[in-house]
């Protein structure tokens, strides 16, 4: 009989999803060596490798291939079995695996930690920052309970809650402040700094300057809304940013802030998950907590803004 432990089938589909021993082991927050060790009894037990080893990454053999999909659902199914005992619980308790896209996280994750440490005790929180496209495939591979992103995602397999609406405004450089407030077609005739490819609120900046039917004039990219309002400052260009970025990343930044004419840019924020998880019930009672920091966020910064 082969003796296989749930232990080395997580390390080896980390190993697998990462192609890099070094990048699996910091993934399970377990060192290299150990890594490799349980992969090497992994191997000795299945009677075959499972890696080609060489050069900086290592490759599935087509064995491992095979492995690795069945890996996947076999360590889905025990999530599942977790899950269940979650959910037998009122309320959440244990592991809290939360995704959130890079234009919420260092915003609003601040206060959804705080309020989620004092009104769920129990919750072990593992917050994950990426792209919306890489969130919905953690999602529908288990690695995620749930992640706020910008609606909608439109996925069958994935339940929406719509949290709240955000304007986006406009960062122009300090001296431009008393200037009309541009409409899409002065702005299309602008230097527009954007978030690189992938990031879903370049696509929402981009549909709101009517991007299908004339190119801006410039684009330039960047990899973060920090770096876009910086370069604004030295006055390479103008930018968009949401309305919970304007109190961080405007701060030491000689640029000034406005808010577009009707009809105004907006997002919609909500969180997703499988309509399968067992968890549906208490991932609403996060979504409400997530709604409420995000009330909380918008009233200190329109106290902060508000004059003396």
């Amino acid at each position: 009989m082969i003796n296989l432990t749930l232990k080395q089938l997580r390390y080896f589909e980390a190993v697998a999803r990462h192609g890099h021993f070094g990048q699996a082991a910091a993934d399970c927050a377990i060192s290299q060596p150990a890594l490799s060790m349980q992969i090497k009894e992994l191997e000795e037990s299945l009677g075959t490798g499972l890696f080609e080893r060489g050069g900086r990454h290592v490759r599935l053999t087509s064995f491992g291939e095979e492995l690795a999909l069945r890996v996947r659902d076999i360590l889905r199914a025990v999530d599942e079995l977790e899950d269940l005992a979650r959910a037998s619980h009122e309320r959440l308790v244990g592991r809290l695996r939360i995704g959130v896209i890079p234009t919420v996280a260092p915003y609003l994750l601040p206060a959804i930690i705080g309020n989620l440490t004092r009104l769920h005790a129990g919750l072990d929180i593992h917050v994950r920052e990426t792209l919306t496209s890489k969130l919905i495939e953690e999602l529908a591979e288990g690695r995620i309970d749930t992640a706020i992103v910008a609606l909608p995602v439109s996925e069958a397999s994935l339940a929406e809650v719509a949290l709240f609406e955000e304007e986006f405004v406009l960062v122009r450089p300090e001296g431009d402040a008393d200037k009309p407030v541009p409409d899409r077609d002065a702005l299309r005739g602008m230097r527009l700094l954007l978030l690189e490819e992938g990031h879903c609120f370049r696509d929402q900046a981009l549909s709101f300057c009517d991007f299908h039917t004339a190119r801006p004039r410039e684009l330039l990219d960047g990899s973060s809304l920090s770096t876009l309002v910086q370069m604004v400052g030295a006055g390479i260009g103008v930018t968009l940013i949401p309305e919970m970025a304007v109190a961080v990343e405007t701060r030491s930044a000689a640029v000034s802030i406005t808010r577009f004419e009707d009809p105004r840019p907006s997002r919609t924020i909500g969180m997703v998950w499988r309509k399968a998880s067992p968890l549906a019930a208490q991932l609403q009672q996060i979504a409400e907590v997530v709604r409420e920091s995000a009330e909380d966020l918008r009233e200190q910064q329109s106290a902060t803004a508000a004059p003396g």
